[in-house]
């Protein structure tokens, strides 16, 4: 069935098939999806209250680290609880409309907290490099312009993506082989000319995930050069920990989405159970990983938790 305007008709709903290649292990896999969501959900809003509750923490790498932990949140949240219903229920149909605000909420926030990475690794920059001007280069309001910057670059560069769809005819075909809605799968529905969208895809993805890696690589060359000028191996000891645990997130972050990225465009040759098993991992791993690995490199953190488990001070 189909609804049709001025110039461009679509579907009324899509269908998403899930894991295609596993539909016999749908139901045992989507537990462990289920645990690693809910490891994501609680680890992230156990790390957004530990900051908002304690006021030494409102510095800039934690405030950062917030807007990393609610851009986790919605990544994992737009896409999980529909992937659970179609592993455990069967639920594969997904309207049209929600399966454009599925894409846009996907790319947009992808886009944010890779903004987001690179403000932290700006912060850890400042930190390191200058540490006694710190305080006053990253004031709270410079914090929440970078944040703001950040999110209005996603929402309004990933925007046209959801536009230009919209106004496309779509071919009779309604199945996207795999377990949630995104921009080249349903781009693959369309029955019309799609290069302008292509390209317009290409240049948002390498302009900026190409800007926030060269800015992350130049800060870290920076602060490497930086830490092997110290005198003391315990000082770089110190400052190299407290960029590991932001380097372990980058990497759990671009690995996943570059591989994802390059073989929806080129990975032809990549069975579609291994592409679409990272397309799920990609919005999954970090937000599950990222609220662990602070919790575990941070000490600041890591007191909280231990305070709030076993109700004394650390």
């Amino acid at each position: 069935m189909s609804a049709s305007g001025n110039s461009s008709f679509h579907p009324l709903s899509f269908i998403l098939l899930g894991i295609p290649g596993l539909e016999n292990s749908h139901f045992w896999m989507a537990f462990l999806f289920c645990a690693m969501y809910v490891v994501a959900v609680v680890g992230n809003i156990t790390i957004l209250h530990i900051i908002r509750t304690d006021p030494t923490l409102h510095e800039p790498m934690y405030l950062f680290l917030a807007m990393l932990a609610v851009t986790d949140l919605v990544l994992s949240s737009s896409t999980q609880p529909k992937m659970l219903a179609i592993l455990w229920f069967h639920a594969h149909e997904i309207e049209y409309h929600a399966c454009l605000i599925q894409v846009f909420f996907i790319h947009a926030f992808s886009s944010v907290e890779s903004g987001v990475l690179m403000a932290m690794a700006l912060d850890r920059y400042v930190a390191i490099c200058f540490p006694l001007r710190h305080s006053s280069i990253l004031t709270p309001s410079v914090v929440g312009k970078l944040g703001a910057v950040v999110m209005m670059r996603g929402l309004l560069w990933v925007s046209p993506f959801c536009f230009m769809v919209s106004r496309m005819p779509f071919c009779p075909s309604q199945i996207i082989p795999q377990s949630y809605c995104e921009h080249m799968a349903v781009l693959k529905l369309v029955c019309a000319d799609t290069s302008v969208n292509r390209a317009y895809g290409l240049f948002v993805a390498f302009s900026m995930a190409g800007f926030d890696i060269a800015v992350i690589s130049i800060s870290y060359a920076m602060i490497l050069r930086t830490v092997l000028g110290l005198p003391a191996g315990e000082a770089r000891l110190k400052a190299f920990g407290t960029c590991a645990s932001h380097v372990c997130v980058i990497l759990a972050f671009y690995i996943p989405a570059l591989f994802t990225f390059l073989t929806h465009r080129f990975g032809h040759r990549v069975p579609r159970v291994v592409h679409v098993m990272f397309a799920n991992l990609y919005l999954l791993v970090p937000p599950m990983l990222n609220p662990i690995i602070y919790g575990v490199r941070t000490k600041q953190i890591r007191d909280r938790v231990i305070q709030g488990c076993c109700g004394k001070d650390p």
